[in-house]
């Protein structure tokens, strides 16, 4: 606890990996790859680190050969050198390693629910909405208000950017950060978000608007997501009906939305760690698209947002006091850390 590392994050990965392997063996299930039905994660991970690390490396490395040729191997070897020393390689992949591997026993355990649990609570969250609409359903209300043509595309794009984004804020996080109490947050804040999340899902188990109440959304312009919603509700038929006959995990569950509460999470951390305000207030924006989105598409109940949010920003102090950014109770960029960035940029400016 305290520290700028991954020990916290390793401890819910092996509390998730007990868990995983406690449910499996006494509701008789198996431990899938959750990705493996469309790319191994034994390929996809790897892809996935080597092109952060050539986005890290060979910009910087044909700036410093530009105008002087036969130099580029040369400057290669020198930003690699200068930028991948042992303690940022070992860093980069801590990182990842519990990252993965509380991903993918998540993935296993929402997948585990419905045998688990097998009450649904969304007539029950659904009457919520309606108290909290003033008797309206909050889907219908966004699409009267923004259309169902158009609008179902441009929402559709909105979840599916989402996806890639997780990945993204990862690379940002372990590979292109010189800042290890940061990116040692956030992947913190992510876990925490992860082990929250699955405990929710097993208290509150629920399918979401979209497979409750499909003709408040029949109207809908077909997107991705439309393909995307039957594609998982085929996998969890085929994984109710036997999960030992398929490779694929179910993964249909609303409360709460881990598509908000990561994006709270990715919101207050930017804020936090002092991002540039664009940057901030873009996450921002896309934290609004997210909640919409989601509504929009049936994909969850207004109240599973709100429900998000909390467990974002749940995330984040729990991930605050793990890695030391706890001031009393405010989450707060460890002092040392904001220190040391001051006397980096000022002999950087030295140096330049």
């Amino acid at each position: 606890m305290g520290k700028a590392n991954f020990r916290v994050a390793g401890a819910i990965a092996l509390l998730l990996i007990v868990a995983n392997l406690a449910v499996a063996w006494a509701y008789d299930l198996p431990v899938r790859d959750p990705d493996g039905v469309v790319v191994p994660t034994y390929v996809r991970l790897p892809v996935i680190v080597l092109l952060a690390f050539l986005l890290d490396v060979v910009p910087r490395a044909v700036l410093a050969a530009w105008g002087r040729p036969g130099t580029l191997g040369t400057a290669f070897k020198d930003v690699v050198r200068r930028r991948w020393d042992r303690s940022h390689v070992l860093f980069m992949l801590g990182g990842l390693g519990a990252w993965y591997v509380c991903y993918a026993t998540f993935r296993n355990l929402k997948s585990y629910v419905p045998f688990v649990n097998h009450h649904i609570w969304d007539d029950t969250l659904a009457r919520i909405d309606r108290i909290l609409w003033l008797g309206h359903d909050p889907a219908t209300v966004l699409h009267a208000v923004f259309g169902t043509g158009v609008a179902a595309h441009f929402f559709s794009a909105v979840y599916i950017a989402w996806i890639g984004l997780i990945p993204i804020s990862l690379a940002i996080a372990l590979v292109w950060t010189r800042s290890p109490i940061k990116g040692a947050w956030y992947v913190t804040a992510i876990a925490f978000d992860w082990v929250l999340g699955v405990a929710v899902y097993y208290l509150v188990p629920t399918l979401g608007p979209i497979y409750t109440a499909p003709e408040n959304f029949a109207h809908l312009a077909h997107t991705d997501v439309t393909t995307i919603e039957a594609q998982l509700l085929d996998e969890r038929i085929a994984v109710l009906a036997d999960p030992w006959a398929t490779q694929a995990v179910q993964t249909i569950a609303a409360f709460a939305s881990l598509h908000v509460g990561m994006m709270m999470t990715i919101c207050l951390i930017a804020e936090l760690v002092h991002l540039r305000r664009w940057l901030c207030n873009l996450a921002w924006v896309f934290f609004a698209l997210t909640v919409l989105a989601t509504v929009y598409l049936g994909w969850h109940f207004f109240v599973d947002t709100l429900g998000g949010m909390a467990l974002g920003a749940a995330g984040v102090w729990l991930a605050a006091m793990a890695t030391g950014n706890l001031d009393g109770l405010r989450p707060r960029l460890a002092p040392a850390e904001v220190a040391h960035e001051a006397d980096f940029s000022d002999s950087a400016s030295t140096s330049a």
